[in-house]
């Protein structure tokens, strides 16, 4: 028997709980196929009965390498309810990559859509025994593996467990700023805290759907898959933005009332297809999160969806997913601005020795809430650099305006120190994006003998503009303190980015250095 809590203390019960009051309604889409929530729900039982059948024991680690799908979904929930800690991996990463992340996350279980020789290479080098499971046609997969089908084909029940919502639940590997990998730890509790604030603001409901081009091995893509389960939501599966007409085609037919993306996902779809071709008019929402969004960007977005409600948010992976968001009818009023704190949550900007600074003061920005992580797994020392008496340390800087609005001035790590100054790159990309002909840009700090940096700003033009270093200069001379202006632009036709839209920094000084 199934018992389900009120208020649901963990995304199992959230998910039990829709699964229950809407038993036919559609859960996830996906080219044409249509999953209802009993079924799902079914699923997912029946993974977890397996897992428990052939010894899984709670607290051990279930890894997935794999793209969205319906079956991502069913083990994520089939592992969660086993009692197992789900591992969400990057399906770009290598060979290295899983071996290292199976190795440091202590995996047991492995369910992968890679290719054999992928998995052939991470079993052989693991020290502990991995139980192998393949999704889809794994050609030269081994003997000992089994395939997800074998699995469905049998209907177990697993058996029942209560889900403290303080133990481990999932693990999310991030790399920063600093290119070193961190697994960040997340409760039961962080999952369902998070997501419960997400639908309060967002006022999700059964009657939403939603369109969903980002990963689900990503913090903000795992959060729209947990934030529509609960509600009882459908899931519009896309498989990614190489095309974006296609994006909107399915949002259109679908009728889908909300999408989300990053900076970048935007920026290619105002630049890339003409969203008035559309019927968009049931496009209740669109969120925006992953990073900084061009105040020019938001304009853009605004104006081309014009009864659409936009969200302009900010997070942390070590904080589940988000931390605040601009209430839409507060954003033209607020440009640059990453709003309020969600329900929940706290938000302080501190100076040097923890000193909470006055409103308009520039510091680092600290969190508290129950969605802030447990903290990053088997890394102790990490942990303490930035859990310290209850407050996430976010390494962002910013500043609150008078009305309590937040604004991030960047990354501590980013910031260039140019002779005396110092300077945040996100002040310049606003106003290079502010440029009629920038799709996108990014700034880094060059190393310079004489300075210690310069700038230099990297810049993909809209497809048919024109544009020029000269041109890109002299804007910015109109618009910024001399030390800000870049001593170097070049025009490329991409910045490099994580899987989940991100530009990377890190790559681009690379590049340079």
């Amino acid at each position: 028997m199934i018992v389900v809590a009120t208020a649901p203390s963990s995304p199992v019960a959230a998910f039990v709980r829709s699964a229950l009051r809407y038993p036919d309604a559609y859960a996830i889409s996906v080219g044409g196929e249509d999953i209802s929530y009993s079924t799902l729900l079914a699923r997912s039982r029946t993974i977890a009965a397996y897992l428990q059948r052939n010894g899984l024991r709670p607290g051990e680690r279930v890894a997935l390498y794999m793209a969205n799908s319906i079956d991502f979904v069913a083990i994520c929930y089939g592992a969660l309810m086993a009692g197992a800690i789900v591992v969400l991996l990057n399906v770009a990463g290598k060979s290295n990559d899983l071996i290292a992340w199976l190795a440091h996350s202590g995996s047991t279980w492995l369910f992968a859509d890679a290719t054999a020789e992928t998995v052939v290479a991470a079993r052989a080098r693991m020290s502990t025994a991995l139980h192998v499971v393949t999704i889809g046609p794994v050609m030269g997969a081994s003997s000992r593996d089994t395939s997800i089908g074998e699995i469905l084909d049998q209907r177990l029940e697993p058996h029942e467990l209560d889900h403290d919502e303080c133990a481990p639940a999932c693990i999310l590997y991030t790399s920063g700023t600093t290119g070193r990998p961190k697994a960040v730890t997340l409760s039961h509790g962080n999952l369902a805290a998070n997501s419960g604030s997400i639908v309060e603001y967002l006022e999700l409901t059964q009657r939403d759907s939603v369109v969903q081009v980002l990963p689900f091995y990503y913090a903000y893509g795992s959060s729209i898959l947990h934030t529509h389960l609960r509600v009882g939501a459908r899931i519009v599966l896309e498989p990614n933005l190489v095309y974006p007409h296609r994006a909107v085609e399915t949002l259109a037919r679908e009728r889908a009332s909300g999408f989300a993306g990053v900076p970048s996902t935007f920026a290619l779809l105002l630049s890339r297809v003409e969203l008035s071709d559309y019927d968009l008019s049931n496009l209740r929402y669109v969120t925006q999160a992953g990073g900084p969004m061009a105040v020019a960007l938001a304009n853009r977005l605004r104006a081309a969806l014009p009864d659409t409600r936009i969200f302009v948010m900010y997070g942390q992976t070590e904080a589940t997913a988000r931390l605040t968001y601009v209430p839409p009818q507060r954003l033209a009023e607020k440009p640059g601005s990453v709003g309020i704190p969600i329900p929940g949550v706290e938000v302080e900007v501190r100076g040097e020795g923890g000193r909470r600074l006055a409103v308009t003061e520039t510091g680092e920005i600290h969190a508290r809430g129950a969605n802030v992580m447990l903290g990053y797994w088997r890394d102790t020392a990490a942990t303490a650099e930035v859990l310290r008496d209850g407050w996430l340390r976010t390494g962002d800087m910013g500043y609150f305006d008078a009305d309590g609005y937040l604004f991030i001035a960047g990354r501590r790590s980013d910031m260039i120190k140019t002779g005396a100054h110092r300077v945040h790159p996100q002040e310049i990309e606003a106003v290079i994006q502010s440029l009629d002909a920038v799709e996108e840009c990014a700034v880094v700090g060059v190393v310079d003998e004489m300075l210690g940096e310069v700038i230099k700003a990297f810049i993909v033009v809209r497809p048919g503009a024109m544009l020029d270093d000269q041109r890109v200069k002299a804007h910015c001379r109109e618009h910024l303190a001399s030390y800000k202006i870049p001593k170097w632009v070049e025009i490329v036709t991409s910045l490099p980015k994580t899987a989940s839209g991100k530009v990377e920094r890190r790559r681009l000084k690379e590049k340079v250095s």
